[in-house]
């Protein structure tokens, strides 16, 4: 019995599409990211909380227990830093009033990954005064033996303006509300102003 190619093609689709949709059907549930007080927000919050209270506490120990030894630190201001950098950051602190407060907002879970997203505060000295700086977070945890270790943590300040300055909106001086430099009146004017200073002595 001879089979056309047609058929072989037929037949080859048919058990690649049924491979597909078997395999799709055993895998890992797909990712949901949980906004209210979730099992997962509790439990990553309770992480998040013994992270709080070694940076609190000056505690070696308990940081080492939350940071995976592959764990990177990207700052609010861009500096990176390993697990090691931050131990040696928290003892050699000078601030040993400054605290750090964390709260989870949201948590994808990704199998034995997590993320989870939220806001910070941290308050320190600066000069005579205090500060209290507010920003968000984003935590990538991995569970290792049982405990959420932290691999990644990336922070971002969040602006706040100065006590007693409100924002002023600038008014355009531009007769349309787009400034489009080649068509635009004010540009003649203000190149041929320009032009003319250029020329006199």
């Amino acid at each position: 019995m001879k089979i056309s190619m047609a058929a072989w093609v037929a037949l080859l689709v048919a058990v690649l599409v049924s491979c597909v949709s078997v395999g799709t059907a055993q895998g890992a549930k797909p990712s949901t990211a949980t906004q209210v007080d979730s099992p997962e927000i509790r439990e990553l919050q309770k992480v998040e909380d013994a992270w709080s209270t070694a940076l609190n506490q000056r505690d070696q120990y308990g940081l080492e227990l939350v940071l995976s030894p592959l764990y990177v630190d990207v700052a609010s201001s861009g500096d990176i830093s390993t697990r090691n950098q931050q131990v040696v950051g928290l003892l050699t602190q000078e601030d040993k009033t400054a605290t750090t407060e964390l709260r989870v907002i949201t948590v994808r879970m990704l199998g034995d990954v997590a993320v989870a997203n939220g806001a910070y505060t941290y308050t320190h000295k600066v000069g005579s005064g205090v500060v209290e700086e507010k920003g968000i977070f984003t935590h990538v945890f991995q569970r290792l033996h049982g405990n959420w270790v932290c691999l990644n943590a990336q922070r971002t300040l969040l602006r706040e303006d100065a006590p007693g300055k409100a924002r002023t909106k600038a008014k355009s001086q531009a007769e349309l509300p787009f400034h489009i430099p080649l068509f635009s009146k004010g540009d003649k004017s203000d190149k041929a102003d320009k032009s003319d200073k250029a020329t006199k002595p």
